[in-house]
């Protein structure tokens, strides 16, 4: 990638991201075409962290058809991964992973994403920071941290998710991005949308309007990957080919 590597806090366990949850569990928006944007500001969340976390999972039909088909003769053959095939309710093998493309009041543009390490840094510029890199859709997914309280610093943000690897599957793979502001309600991103061959989604764009932090819905899906949502919102970075270490 065409963008300078953000500081990586090394001496940073797992356990330490957890003192970053945050909202309010209770309560819900899910944000739709109709119901496109929300302020964090009005509802007193544009302080502290926010919390943006990718999730997703298999098809519910899939895992039942399979469960049906081999649970008796072989229980544990259920949970065994399987390849995605070209035709039938196969169960999708994807890689997602969530990004935020960034640009600061000061002029700075960049990305934190998975590829390329692009890690961020919470408490330095750019305010952003990715715990990491799920391969394998766990329960916990991926999360990326944003620090409010350098809001003021913030220009726009915009929220995505690229399929690195697999099968172009939004439509079966149940993602699901959810804002856990530091108050009130969290806020949830359905990507369950048709678009057989997409490989990239921008989700939400977070924008400071006149001091306001505004979250508003986009859910645009691209066939290509950052370039074309870099050409398609003008962000202007410079983008090369990347990939990921094997495990």
């Amino acid at each position: 990638m065409g963008v300078r590597t953000m500081a990586f806090w090394n001496n940073w366990g797992r356990s330490a991201w957890r003192q970053f949850d945050s909202g309010d569990a209770s309560g819900v928006v899910e944000l739709t075409r109709r119901n496109a944007s929300i302020s964090l500001t009005k509802q007193g969340a544009a302080t502290g962290n926010l919390r943006i976390n990718l999730s997703w999972q298999m098809r519910t039909s899939d895992f039942n058809s399979r469960a049906r088909r081999g649970s008796l003769r072989h229980p544990l053959q259920m949970f065994k991964p399987e390849p995605v095939q070209a035709q039938g309710p196969a169960l999708v093998n994807v890689d997602l992973d969530l990004a935020v493309m960034y640009e600061l009041k000061s002029g700075s543009k960049g990305v934190v994403q998975p590829l390329g390490e692009f890690f961020g840094n919470l408490n330095e510029p750019p305010y952003i920071k990715l715990s990491g890199d799920d391969r394998f859709g766990s329960g916990s997914g991926e999360t990326v941290y944003v620090n409010m309280d350098h809001k003021d610093d913030i220009k726009r943000l915009l929220v995505f998710v690229y399929i690195y690897d697999g099968t172009p599957a939004f439509d079966r793979t149940h993602g699901l991005v959810t804002l856990y502001p530091s108050n009130g309600p969290r806020v949830e991103i359905a990507l369950d949308e048709r678009a057989p061959q997409a490989r990239s989604c921008a989700v939400v764009l977070i924008e400071n309007v006149k001091g306001e932090m505004v979250v508003r819905r986009e859910v645009k899906y691209v066939y290509g990957f950052q370039a074309e949502l870099d050409r398609l919102y003008g962000w202007g970075l410079q983008w090369g080919r990347g990939y990921k270490s094997k495990v």
